[in-house]
């Protein structure tokens, strides 16, 4: 399928990329997130007022901004690590049931309908939004669980990712933060999480996308290389200054920011989904 796109089209998925990279790569330091949170429902919506095949928008957008991740992560926990924020030794515990996780959400994805990935991503943006809004947030217990479960919990938190578009901040920070993880340390060490989750799940959505028909020109399956490139120096500069911003806030604010975030764009695509 050929796609065309007129100017004001092009002026209009040029500049809403551009400018919801920069707010996304603010929220990738500041909350621990890949940025996929502000990525993947503008993609969506961009896509949607464009002559975009319908069929292809959400599983594009979810692929194109886990994709923009891997780097945006990488410059999101460098300037984390630089506070003493990144716990290497629990990043290294997780790493590989984030990753399996995270692949098989990618291999996965072919087989679920866009409705079913918008429902995803608005019902658990909406739990963990909640679950932060409270005045205080949900405390499982006073220090984290044994290895199985903490691997079991990990491998959930890379699946459910992947299918969202996200990096590991959305359900890693309020997962840690209900094990009375300090909420700092907590941002940092998920901004690695998502590293651990993107690279696998942009392999997971090449693979399963490879052989879908309509796709635009310049995609590898469903990640659209074009967007990729828009998006990606935007994300990477801006992920530190969030980083700066985090350390310089109070923890309580950095959970509101983070669930204020997660309940927009929760309710713009359960509304999508439902509708």
């Amino acid at each position: 399928m050929d796609l065309t796109f007129s100017v004001p089209q092009l002026i209009l998925l040029v500049g809403g990329l551009s400018g919801a990279s920069i707010i996304a790569g603010i929220v990738a330091g500041l909350l621990g997130v890949g940025g996929g949170i502000v990525i993947v429902p503008v993609l969506f919506w961009l896509f949607t007022l464009t002559n975009f095949p319908a069929e292809l928008s959400m599983h594009m957008a979810v692929a194109t901004s886990l994709a923009t991740i891997i780097t945006t992560s990488i410059s999101s926990m460098r300037a984390h690590h630089k506070r003493g924020a990144v716990d290497f030794e629990l990043l290294r515990r997780w790493a590989p049931a984030l990753g399996i996780g995270a692949l098989a959400g990618g291999l996965a994805a072919r087989f679920f309908e866009p409705a079913v990935l918008t429902g995803i991503f608005g019902v658990v943006g909406l739990l963990v939004a909640l679950n932060l809004f409270i005045p205080k947030t949900l405390v499982i217990s006073e220090h984290l669980p044994g290895r199985v479960t903490q691997t079991a919990i990990a491998g959930v938190i890379g699946f459910v990712s992947s299918l969202m578009g996200i990096g590991g901040g959305t359900l890693g920070v309020p997962t840690l933060a209900a094990f009375s993880y300090p909420i700092h340390r907590a941002v940092g060490t998920a901004s690695a999480f998502g590293l651990v989750i993107a690279v696998p799940a942009v392999i997971g959505f090449i693979i399963s996308g490879w052989d879908v028909p309509g796709r635009p020109p310049l995609s590898l399956g469903y990640v659209s290389l074009v967007a990729t490139a828009i998006i990606l120096p935007f994300t990477t500069f801006f992920a530190p200054m969030g980083a700066r911003l985090a350390h310089a806030l109070a923890p309580i604010w950095v959970k509101r920011a983070f669930a204020m975030f997660l309940t927009l764009t929760a309710i713009k695509m359960l509304s999508n989904a439902l509708s």
